[in-house]
């Protein structure tokens, strides 16, 4: 693990990851201020205030807008990785971030509640494109043996994103009503620095080759990266991918979906990333101070339980990052998938057992814990990181395109559809998410095989 893959792993962990988990967040704690000020400019516009379902649908709009402009990012990505790089998409998709943080920013000076909703789809842009681009540059940077530890990396970055949006959002920081406005434009601090720094290193060497045909650029990527003068046979390996790929352009998504060669690849692609979204994490991370509220956790209370949380999503994102290339990719899903099931039907029972017996509630705080601690054990990363290890170099952006958007339109429906669906089926909404996390759970036993420490020619036979 030499000090410029280390630095390159964090810089894009610190400048794109951790701002997803922070906009997760971050409408979380000051979502009465937000409401607040959308009805209070309603009434000035139009001389009253909005009704509490308009205002609840608005406010829904606002929280879920992020996913819609993470689904465009996502479709965005083969174009920009294929024309600017790894690392050039990376950089310039930091830009959007700053443009993001003055529409949030100056919101409330100008009166305008549009842009915040502009402000959360232009973020939400930023996260599409980055959250397929870090693990893809960092899967083919990474040597096989440290594949596993710097692509759950993001992770942790995902867990500290969320963790400081609980942190800041605390009622002696910037929780005030007067300052949401800032607590949501932080993000341009971490993107500033990215765009600062970020082209201080080289492109990925995988990219260069075999897809730019440039062996002196690879060369040179591979000495900064390992270390070494020694990597001629990191070059031939990906030489060999290059012949084997020579008759073979990019592929689209359509030529990928219909490829047959592929086709348990895809599939194990759309399962993992749909269920990834569907397992209730979303409605956890977006609503987690309401279903405390719900729990009948006292509301003083309720900000610092948050942060009792997402402190545990730190360390549980650690232990996941430190154990994947002990016990492997399949052992960290499976697990966290059946954790997170058992959780969510668990916090079913706690909740209606709760008018007899007062204490279940704190078993629903320990089951909103458990889900969180099992999801970045291993759901968090791991599909990212599978996404760039079960197909070859031709087929990886197309399947980033499918996973991604798969990702974000099921984070746009769970984080719409929760409010609505809590009032309707009250404590029985959980159940949907223990189905969905244990029916995955069961497809990746079955069907995805291990891929620790093997090459991505490997991986593919395995399939072949």
């Amino acid at each position: 693990l030499t000090f410029p893959l280390l630095s390159v792993t964090l810089l894009v962990s610190f400048g794109s990851s951790m701002l997803y988990g922070y906009n997760l967040a971050v409408v979380n704690s000051p979502a009465e201020h937000i409401q607040a000020f959308y009805n209070a400019t309603w009434s000035r516009r139009y001389g009253h205030g909005l009704a509490p379902g308009p205002l609840t649908l608005l406010y829904a709009l606002t929280v879920s807008i992020f996913a819609l402009g993470g689904l465009v990012g996502s479709l965005l990505v083969g174009v920009l990785v294929e024309r600017y790089g790894r690392n050039g998409a990376l950089s310039r998709s930091a830009l959007l971030v700053l443009l993001a943080g003055g529409f949030m920013g100056f919101s409330r000076e100008l009166g305008s509640p549009e842009m915040v909703i502009i402000g959360r789809s232009i973020t939400g842009l930023h996260s599409g494109i980055c959250l397929s681009v870090v693990p893809l540059y960092l899967g083919e940077i990474a040597p096989k043996n440290l594949r596993g530890f710097l692509g759950l990396m993001p992770t942790i970055f995902i867990c500290l994103g969320v963790f400081s949006a609980q942190v800041l959002g605390l009622p002696e920081l910037l929780g005030k009503d007067r300052f949401w406005p800032l607590f949501l434009s932080v993000v341009v601090v971490p993107a500033s620095l990215q765009l600062l720094l970020l082209h201080c290193f080289p492109e990925s060497p995988r990219y260069l080759l075999i897809e730019r045909n440039d062996v002196c650029g690879a060369t040179k990527a591979l000495h900064r990266f390992l270390g070494t003068p020694d990597v001629q046979d990191v070059i031939e390996e990906m030489k060999e991918e290059r012949r084997s790929l020579s008759s073979m352009e990019m592929v689209s998504v359509w030529q990928l979906l219909r490829d047959r060669s592929v086709r348990w690849q895809t599939l194990s692609v759309v399962v993992v990333n749909a269920g990834m979204q569907l397992s209730g994490i979303d409605a956890i991370w977006f609503y987690t101070n309401t279903i405390f509220q719900n729990a009948g956790i006292p509301v003083s209370q309720i900000p610092y339980t948050t942060l009792g949380t997402g402190a545990i999503e730190v360390v549980a994102g650690l232990i996941g990052c430190f154990t994947i290339e002990r016990v492997g990719r399949r052992p960290l899903i499976i697990t966290g998938f059946c954790a997170m099931g058992v959780c969510s039907a668990g916090i079913t029972i706690s909740l209606l057992l709760q008018a007899a017996l007062p204490w279940m509630r704190y078993v629903s705080v320990a089951c909103v814990v458990g889900i969180i601690a099992g999801f970045c054990m291993g759901p968090a990363g791991v599909p990212f990181l599978m996404t760039a290890e079960l197909f070859m170099q031709s087929h990886r952006p197309a399947a980033y395109i499918v996973g991604g958007s798969l990702n974000w339109l099921c984070n746009f429906t769970v984080g719409f559809i929760f409010p609505f669906l809590q009032m309707s089926a009250g404590a029985f909404c959980y159940l949907v998410f223990c189905g969905v996390c244990l029916l995955v759970a069961l497809y990746v036993y079955l069907i995805i095989p291990e891929t620790k420490n093997k090459t991505f020619m490997e991986i593919s036979h395995i399939f072949a």
